[in-house]
């Protein structure tokens, strides 16, 4: 592993380098008069928006493993989380800092795949990585992304917009990333490559900016945690109810497979944006080329139900992710 000194240095002329190829595109939403290199980058954001920030730590072990993932792969897996979260407030991304605590006696190849695979993603949503910092780690690789992101003044699609009667949709499909999972824990590396979007998955930044600026969606979040986890917190946070149509859901498909419906349900890491919508409101079966499905209703009270093919209907639980929880 080089020293502290040159990785910083090594890292600024990438980022320097993804930045002129922005600036040689089109302007970015953030100016950044000041990058790597100081005590702190200083952003201009444009007057008339309200900023979001958003971090999210990747470690390894957790979110990631060297013997499963790829380099490129952890790096852009560790930029979609945050890119996913501005989304789901159907934002713009803007900046990003990156701090990496890593061992020591580190491959340094790997290192450099890990922020090629974070700025190749950057660069394609115009993003900015102004600074961050490092640290040598006692063990196992962390990886810390703070993002800032713009959304026009009073406009973020919050989870507590929800309200009885809408219709509630998922993007995408979901259970994919969990399949992938559970091959490699299965020992089957080939089978879980079938699943591209768990490696390189895609944040759905154009669909949130297209449900914002249509009014289309009352409420919203990403589905990082699983569909059961990430619906439960819409609900909590709009304080109503949901049902659920086990059939409806969209499962993952490679070749002629459906993955689980449990995989489908509980399953994370799929980066899909789950939203509601009056039930006035027209919602196009597709929007920016993304498929979108119908999968359940709000309701009043605060039960969360699953109604099978039969129709009978049971308590959905939360079973998605969370940490600590046995």
């Amino acid at each position: 592993m080089i020293p502290e000194k040159e990785l910083i240095a090594r890292i600024r002329r990438m980022a320097g380098s993804a930045s002129q190829r922005q600036a040689s595109k089109t302007a970015s939403p953030a100016r950044m008069i000041v990058g790597i290199g100081d005590d702190c980058a200083v952003l201009r954001l444009r007057p008339g928006d309200d900023s979001l920030v958003t971090t999210d730590f990747s470690l390894e072990g957790i979110h990631f493993r060297r013997d499963w993932h790829p380099a490129q792969s952890a790096g852009h897996r560790c930029l979609t989380r945050g890119l996913s979260d501005i989304a789901a407030m159907g934002g713009e991304p803007t900046a990003a800092f990156l701090s990496l605590a890593l061992p020591r006696k580190f491959s340094q190849p790997w290192v450099t795949g890990f922020v090629r695979g974070f700025i190749h993603l950057a660069e394609k949503y115009r993003v900015t990585l102004a600074g961050g910092d490092t640290a040598e780690s006692p063990g196992e690789i962390l990886a810390d992304v703070i993002l800032l992101g713009t959304v026009p003044k009073e406009e973020a699609v919050l989870r507590s917009g929800a309200r009885p009667g809408d219709s509630i949709y998922v993007s995408g499909e979901l259970g994919g990333s969990a399949a992938a999972l559970e091959r490699m824990k299965a020992g089957d590396k080939a089978g879980a490559r079938e699943y591209r979007r768990h490696f390189y998955p895609e944040p759905r930044i154009e669909l949130g900016l297209a449900l914002r600026q249509k009014k289309l969606a009352s409420a919203m979040i990403d589905t990082s945690d699983g569909l059961s986890s990430d619906l439960a917190h819409i609900c909590e946070e709009s304080e109503v109810g949901a049902e659920i149509e086990s059939e409806l859901v969209p499962r993952a498909r490679p070749g002629t497979r459906e993955v689980a419906l449990d995989l489908a349900l509980h399953g994370g890491e799929d980066y899909e944006l789950l939203f509601t919508a009056p039930a006035a409101r027209r919602v196009p079966p597709r929007i920016v080329g993304i498929p979108l499905t119908r999968i359940g209703q709000v309701t009043r009270g605060r039960r969360i139900l699953l109604r099978d093919a039969k129709g009978k209907t049971s308590n959905f639980a939360a079973r998605g992710w969370e940490h600590f929880r046995r």
